[in-house]
């Protein structure tokens, strides 16, 4: 494992044990930061920015005092520099970005340890809007059925009720992955989830979900549990699934059902709860923030553009949209 320099060290520890990060969420700090410290250290010493000297490169003594040097200017150069070399798009540029102001934030405000904060005023690119991918409600109902059409499968019954759980809570991969048999309610009409930064909320299921669960507590064998006999989900080594496992259960299906050419994944089966919730469900938009999760309500707004896309295909819909001025022509009693 590459060695983090004592300032990454740092800051990744706060992240995980004050701010209760998810461990994916600072791999990918330390990933960005270290690039950034590695560019760094290239530029100032007239070093190679790419090739296998610049990715060789060792960034471990680097220490709290060279932190604290980085200009505004530079942060602007690293940015130039992964747009231009690496070619990474705004949302990349974004993400590293954010990291970095992350890091500064620690040590300038919340450690009071330098001087200045290099990030200070620095917009982050603009992300170009894209609606979120998801499937239909019929499409959805035909996912649905391949799995539970699945005879050859010994888990056929626990692939269903995952399924239909993301289908309509709209959960993280996390999420369900850590459900434990006491987050549900004896007669399972809620359960507790354990969200992002350690936040526990209660989804409220309906009765498809408590028909799925029902089904699949029936067969499901913690005779054998290891581990975690508590765990929801169980492997086919008797220990709680893991996030691999449900990718690759979503994936599989999502073939059979003929929809691998989609993009589509673990995560755009949240995305479409979260769509047929609020486009055909009519479910308020704060209430939609809650049951997702949302720290803001401006990240839940992006269902609201569906809508708004509907509205568009709507207008085209009508019987009048492609009468132009030269289709109608004009009256016949009109004077020339």
């Amino acid at each position: 494992m590459t060695q983090l320099p004592a300032p990454v060290l740092e800051f990744s520890q706060y992240m995980t044990v004050v701010k209760g990060r998810q461990p994916r969420t600072v791999d990918q700090y330390e990933i960005d930061l270290m690039l950034f410290f590695k560019f760094l250290k290239a530029k100032r010493g007239g070093l190679p920015l790419e090739g296998e000297a610049f990715d060789e490169m060792t960034i471990y003594e680097l220490d709290h005092d060279f932190a604290s040097s980085v200009t505004r200017y530079e942060v602007m150069e690293f940015l130039s520099f992964v747009a231009r070399n690496r070619e990474n798009s705004a949302r990349t540029r974004a993400r590293k970005l954010s990291a970095l102001k992350s890091f500064y934030k620690y040590y300038c405000g919340t450690m009071m340890r330098f001087p200045q904060n290099p990030t200070d005023h620095i917009d982050t690119p603009k992300i170009p809007k894209t609606l979120p991918k998801h499937l239909s409600a019929d499409e959805s109902v035909t996912l649905l059925r391949t799995v539970n059409s699945d005879e050859e499968s010994r888990f056929k019954e626990r692939n269903y009720c995952m399924i239909t759980l993301f289908l309509n809570c709209g959960m993280r991969l996390s999420e369900l992955v850590g459900l434990n048999l006491g987050d549900l309610d004896r007669e399972l009409r809620s359960m507790r989830v354990m969200g992002k930064g350690a936040k526990e909320r209660v989804i409220y299921l309906n009765d498809a979900c408590r028909d799925a669960l029902n089904t699949y507590l029936k067969v499901r064998d913690a005779s054998q549990a290891k581990g975690d006999r508590h765990a929801l989900f169980l492997s086919s080594r008797h220990r709680r699934i893991s996030k691999q496992m449900v990718q690759t259960v979503v994936y599989k299906y999502l073939e059979a059902a003929g929809f691998d050419n989609r993009g589509l994944s673990v995560h755009k089966l949240r995305h479409t709860a979260a769509t047929l919730m609020y486009q055909t469900g009519r479910v308020d938009i704060r209430v939609l923030k809650d049951i997702l999760g949302h720290e803001q309500l401006n990240t839940t707004q992006i269902y609201t553009h569906v809508s708004n896309a509907e509205m568009e295909r709507a207008m085209s819909h009508n019987p009048l949209a492609d009468m132009t001025a030269k289709k109608v022509g004009k009256d016949e009693g009109e004077e020339t």
